[in-house]
C-alpha cells in the first residue's frame, strides 16, 4: 500500500508540475481573446423608466431584450438618484459626467437665469446656426453644462483618435451625454421628420445622415395605427383601457386602442407625434444604427462611444400614466427594440467588443388622483396659488413682493433691490420658509442659507443640496410630500423631479466585454456609472466628478 501510495504521489505531482508548466507557457484563451479595452462604448438611457418596470413586466417580455441584458450582465438593482429635480436635463448630464446639478449646472430642463433676467433652456444657445433645418429647434450645445462627460475624457486620453456621438429624439438627451468635444450629436425636428444638429459641432449633416433622413422613416412608421402588441385583455398589468386618469392625444375622444396614427399625424400637424408613441423607439434604434456604421463606429484603433437615449417613454408616461396599457405595450415592444439592437452589436462588433449599460434618466409618481382613489395619501399642489399668496406676505411684510420668479420649486428673489433697500436676504428667506410650510402637501423647505452653512446626510435634504447650484439656483426651495405634485396643468397621466424612490430608483445593466451575469444588491447612485465606465476604459475621471467607482471585483474582471 506504502507504494502505491508514494507512486500514485509522484504521478500526481509530476502531472502539476506539467500543467503549471503549460499554463505558463499559455495564457488562458478567453482572457487572451479580449481586447484590453472595449471597441465600443454605448450608453443607453431609457427617458421615464422606473426600476419596478423590470419585474412588472417580466413576464411578457421576450429572451432576447432585456432579459438577454440581465441574464448575460451585471444588475445592480439598488441603483438610485442622488439629488433633485429628477429631470431630463440633469438627469443624463449627472449620468454621463459623474456628478450632481450642484457641479455639473444643469438645474433643470429650465431655470431662471439671473445674469440673463429670464427663463433659459438647459440645451439653448443663441450664438450658434441650425444644421439640418432652419428651425429653432437647432439652436442647441452643451454650452450651459459645466462639467466634462465620459467622451470629453475619453477625447483628452488620445488626443481625439477615438469618436463620441450622442443620438436622441430630445436635443437635451443628445447633447448632455456627449459633451463639449463630441464629434457629432444629433436630435428630431418634428416639423420636418429629420434628425438634425447644430454649428457647434459641424458646418453640414454627414452624408449617411442625409441619406437617412431622405429615407423618410417616421412617415413610413406613422402609417399604421397604434394596436397593442398582444391580444389586449393580457395585459393584467394594467389598469382597464378607458381609465379616468389617462390623457388623449389632440383629436381623439377617449384614451383607448386603437390609436389611429395617419389620422392623428394629421390633426396634429407635423411628424412630431411619433415621439409620443412605440415608433419613436423604432425611429430611434434605426437612426442609432445608421450612425454606427455611417462613422464606422468600434472599428478604430481607439475606443469609440456612443450615448442612445430613448425618448418616447416618457411622452407617453406623461399622457398615460405607470398604471396604464399604454405604457405597459410601449415597453413590451421596446423589449423588442433593444434585442434588435442588441443583434445588431453582435454582428457589428461582437458582444466581446461591446460594452453597454443601460440606465434612466428618472422615474414617475403614479398619478395623484388614482392614489387618492385607492387610498393612498397624495395630491396636486396649485403653486400659482402659493405664490400669488407669498407675494402679498411679503408686501405686507417688506413693503415688497421681492420676487422674480418660480421655476423647479425654487423662489428666485430680487437680490440687487434688497440690497438696494437695505432689506436684510436672511430675514426674506426664513420668513418665506416659515410661511411656505404652512401649505398642506409641503414637506419639507430650505433656504440658501442653509444650503451654504450646512452639509445635510439624511434624505431627502442631501438630495435637495445636491440639486442646488449656488450660481443658477433660487433662494427657497420648496419639497413636496410624497405622491404630491406641483407645476402640472392636468390630473392624467404622470410627470417626475422629486427625491422619493418612485422618481430615484432607475435600472443599471452593464453588458458586453468582460461583465460577468451577476445581481448585485450594493446601493449605486447614479453619479457612479460615469467613474466606472472611465475606469474601465483606463481613462481619467471626468473634472467635476463627485461619484464613486463600483468596484470591479464586483462585475467585471
Amino acid at each position: 500500500m506504502k507504494k502505491i501510495s508514494f507512486i500514485t504521489v509522484l504521478i500526481t505531482a509530476t502531472l502539476v508540475i506539467a500543467v503549471a508548466q503549460n499554463r505558463k507557457s499559455s495564457p488562458k484563451a478567453p482572457v487572451a481573446e479580449l481586447p484590453r479595452h472595449p471597441k465600443l462604448v454605448v450608453g443607453i438611457v431609457i427617458d421615464q423608466m422606473r426600476y419596478d418596470y423590470l419585474n412588472r413586466y417580466w413576464n411578457k417580455f421576450g429572451n432576447d431584450g432585456f432579459k438577454r441584458l440581465l441574464s448575460q450582465g451585471t444588475n445592480f438593482d439598488q441603483t438610485n438618484y442622488n439629488y433633485m429635480p429628477t429631470y431630463t436635463g440633469p438627469g443624463h448630464a449627472s449620468i454621463f459626467t459623474g456628478t450632481t446639478p450642484a457641479v455639473h449646472g444643469i438645474i433643470g430642463n429650465n431655470w431662471y437665469e439671473r445674469e440673463e433676467g429670464k427663463t433659459v433652456y438647459c440645451a439653448e444657445d443663441k450664438t450658434i446656426k441650425p444644421v439640418g433645418s432652419g428651425a429653432e429647434e437647432g439652436l442647441r450645445s452643451p454650452r450651459r453644462m459645466l462639467a466634462g462627460t465620459i467622451g470629453d475624457q475619453l477625447h483628452l486620453s488620445n488626443n481625439a483618435q477615438s469618436k463620441v456621438v450622442g443620438v436622441a429624439l430630445k436635443d437635451r438627451s443628445a447633447i448632455m451625454p456627449a459633451g463639449h468635444t463630441a464629434n457629432a450629436a444629433f436630435w428630431y425636428d418634428g416639423a420636418s421628420g429629420n434628425f438634425i444638429s447644430s454649428s457647434y459641432y459641424m458646418k453640414e449633416l454627414p452624408a449617411y445622415m442625409q441619406e437617412f433622413n431622405k429615407q423618410a422613416h417616421p412617415a413610413r412608421l406613422l402609417q399604421e395605427d397604434w394596436n397593442t402588441l398582444l391580444p389586449i385583455d393580457q395585459y393584467t398589468e394594467s389598469l382597464a383601457d378607458n381609465n379616468p386618469y389617462e390623457g388623449r392625444f389632440k383629436g381623439e375622444d377617449a384614451p383607448v386602442f386603437p390609436h389611429k396614427l395617419p389620422v392623428l399625424k394629421e390633426k396634429n400637424g407635423n411628424m412630431g407625434i411619433i415621439r409620443s408613441t412605440p415608433q419613436g423607439n423604432v425611429l430611434t434604434r434605426l437612426v442609432a444604427e445608421a450612425i454606427i456604421k455611417g462613422e464606422n463606429l468600434g472599428k478604430n484603433t481607439a475606443s469609440d462611444f456612443l450615448s442612445v437615449s430613448f425618448s418616447s417613454p416618457d411622452y407617453i408616461g406623461h399622457m398615460y400614466g405607470p398604471q396604464s396599457i399604454e405604457v405597459e405595450d410601449c415597453y413590451l415592444r421596446l423589449d423588442l427594440e433593444i434585442a434588435s439592437f442588441l443583434r445588431f452589436l453582435d454582428s457589428w462588433c461582437g458582444k466581446n467588443n461591446t460594452l453597454v449599460f443601460l440606465t434612466a434618466d428618472h422615474g414617475a409618481v403614479e398619478n395623484p388622483q388614482f392614489l387618492n382613489d385607492v387610498g393612498i395619501p397624495s395630491g396636486f399642489f396649485n403653486d400659482k396659488v402659493m405664490m400669488d399668496s407669498l407675494k402679498l406676505e411679503l408686501k405686507k411684510k417688506f413693503a415688497d413682493s421681492l420676487v422674480l420668479a418660480y421655476e423647479n420649486e425654487q423662489v428666485f428673489f430680487d437680490r440687487p433691490r434688497m440690497e438696494r433697500k437695505g432689506i436684510d436676504k436672511r430675514a426674506v428667506e426664513d420668513f418665506c420658509a416659515g410661511y411656505l410650510m404652512k401649505f398642506k402637501g409641503i414637506a419639507h423647505v430650505m433656504t440658501a442659507h442653509q444650503m451654504a452653512m450646512s452639509e445635510f446626510i439624511s434624505t431627502p435634504r442631501r438630495e435637495v443640496q445636491k440639486g442646488y447650484n449656488f450660481r443658477r439656483s433660487g433662494d427657497v426651495c420648496v419639497l413636496l410630500q410624497p405622491g404630491w405634485v406641483g407645476d402640472w396643468d392636468r390630473v392624467t397621466g404622470t410627470t417626475h423631479g422629486a427625491p422619493w424612490s418612485y422618481d430615484t430608483h432607475v435600472p443599471l445593466i452593464f453588458w458586453g466585454w468582460k461583465v460577468r451575469p451577476v445581481v448585485s444588491d450594493i446601493p449605486v447612485e447614479i453619479t457612479d456609472i460615469a467613474p466606472t465606465v472611465c475606469t474601465m476604459l483606463g481613462v481619467q475621471f471626468p473634472h467635476g466628478c463627485t461619484g464613486k467607482t463600483i468596484p470591479a471585483t464586483l462585475f467585471w474582471r
